[in-house]
């Protein structure tokens, strides 16, 4: 559910990162860093709740009469009840896109706007499986808004170079198309039918043939649109990204390769 990184990890992803943001500054995009949690209201925006409720994870406080108890006898069992918090504000963060969007919200762009942020994301999952499925995870993204080419050019190009990039280092990775588990098949209408918007092409590089450890994402204008974020010609802009499960990286490349720590960095930096 929760996994800490040893030195020789915390190496790793470093050397990971650096190829990640490596490709980021070579594609022209700003580096970005981002507040830790979200707000409920832009969320909301996006039907985040309506679609993903199981998934979500709120930020809250004790309230006022819960201080007062604690204060003076502590915490007794594993957990805070729901009725000593107060009402949550603030949500936890499941993929490191969202802030871009709402950071964009209300502008007009005159080029396209390419941005790369990397967050710790958080899901409610029905079960969790080391580090290849986790209740708090690092994901690093690699974001283009603008007008339906630039996105699409944007997201083509980062697909060909993860393929050779997995060529090149020797990882069976293949290229598999992903249902998108929150629409709900032959419905037509409401907020499902209007998320399913966001992953009408959403491809997965699985290695193993089940560990998805990167995606390409074409999202259309959804964000654009609920986010009012518009083009040079006044039209809502359309958004993609390419996103990066560092934890899930880690995983296979240790599965995978009977390499030390040190054969692993240079690996991935070699190509």
């Amino acid at each position: 559910m929760l996994a800490k990184l040893g030195p020789d990890l915390v190496r790793l992803r470093a050397a990971l990162e650096t190829r990640f943001t490596g490709w980021a500054a070579e594609s022209g995009a700003a580096a970005m860093l981002y507040p830790p949690l979200v707000p409920v209201a832009d969320l909301e925006r996006i039907d985040y709740f309506r679609n993903f409720p199981h998934l979500a994870l709120l930020g809250s406080g004790l309230n006022g009469e819960a201080v007062t108890r604690y204060g003076d006898a502590g915490v007794t069992g594993p957990a805070v009840p729901a009725t000593a918090l107060t009402d949550p504000a603030y949500a936890l963060p499941s993929a490191a896109c969202y802030q871009v969007y709402f950071d964009l919200a209300g502008q007009q762009l005159d080029q396209p706007r390419r941005v790369t942020t990397v967050a710790t994301c958080f899901r409610r999952e029905e079960h969790y499986d080391g580090l290849r499925r986790l209740l708090g995870f690092s994901m690093r993204e690699i974001v283009c808004v603008g007008d339906r080419d630039a996105v699409r050019d944007h997201l083509s190009s980062y697909k060909e170079l993860l393929t050779g990039y997995f060529a090149a280092l020797g990882l069976p990775v293949k290229v598999a198309p992903a249902a998108d588990p929150f629409f709900e098949p032959g419905e037509t209408g409401g907020a499902r039918a209007l998320m399913a918007q966001l992953f009408p092409v959403k491809e997965e590089f699985l290695y193993d043939g089940t560990l998805a450890i990167a995606s390409v994402n074409f999202h259309r204008n959804f964000f654009g649109e609920r986010c009012d974020i518009r083009t040079a010609d006044g039209t809502h802009a359309y958004t993609g990204c390419v996103a990066f499960g560092i934890e899930r990286w880690i995983s296979a490349l240790t599965t995978h390769f009977e390499l030390s720590n040190a054969e692993l960095c240079e690996l991935v930096l070699a190509h």
